[in-house]
């Protein structure tokens, strides 16, 4: 499936992106460059078992193993010593970056409760868009009664665009549901 999401890509939006945006070379026109899946475990100072719990998660969601992230500096307040583990990460490319963007936005975000789109601000200037998703539930490969508990985590999109409106234009031709922009009240 993934994979004809990449070729509708080629074969559709890169002549449809250069023609928007008058670009010459078909080498500038945005892509999809890695999706980096991103969690924090706080849990995981009391309980060592929350942080096994989250990588089984992500590693199913994601199809590859994730990396622990670690503290890097020791904060009182929360507990928190420098190197202890407090979260996870997974950088997706190629095949696997595709084939979870698909699932992400064509099957995963549809199933969040009282959906109603993503929000169509969330870029960072530079054509990246990050967005959090409550429960990994919404992905139908975790299993409901095999979860310690409801996690959420954020997905960082990164693109080549140059600016967040090409990146915009991007994600809306690979199918990512951005709400209408409400009026900013």
């Amino acid at each position: 499936m993934a994979h004809h999401l990449r070729e509708r890509y080629q074969a559709d939006h890169v002549p449809a992106l250069m023609k928007e945006f008058g670009l010459d070379n078909p080498m500038q026109v945005p892509k999809l460059e890695k999706i980096v899946v991103n969690v924090g475990v706080g849990e995981a100072l009391d309980n060592a078992k929350a942080l096994d719990s989250a990588v089984e998660d992500i590693a199913t969601i994601t199809g590859q193993r994730p990396v622990v992230t670690k503290a890097r500096k020791s904060i009182a307040n929360f507990k928190l010593r420098e190197g202890r583990s407090i979260g996870l990460k997974v950088t997706l490319r190629g095949e696997r970056m595709w084939s979870f963007y698909d699932r992400l936005v064509n099957v995963a975000l549809p199933r969040t409760r009282d959906f109603r789109g993503v929000s169509p601000n969330s870029f960072d200037g530079r054509g990246n868009y990050t967005l959090g998703v409550r429960e990994q539930l919404i992905f139908p490969e975790i299993v409901y009664d095999k979860i310690d508990k409801i996690r959420g985590f954020e997905v960082s999109i990164i693109t080549t665009a140059p600016d967040d409106e090409q990146g915009r234009r991007l994600l809306q031709l690979l199918g990512m549901p951005f709400r209408r922009s409400e009026p900013n009240v």
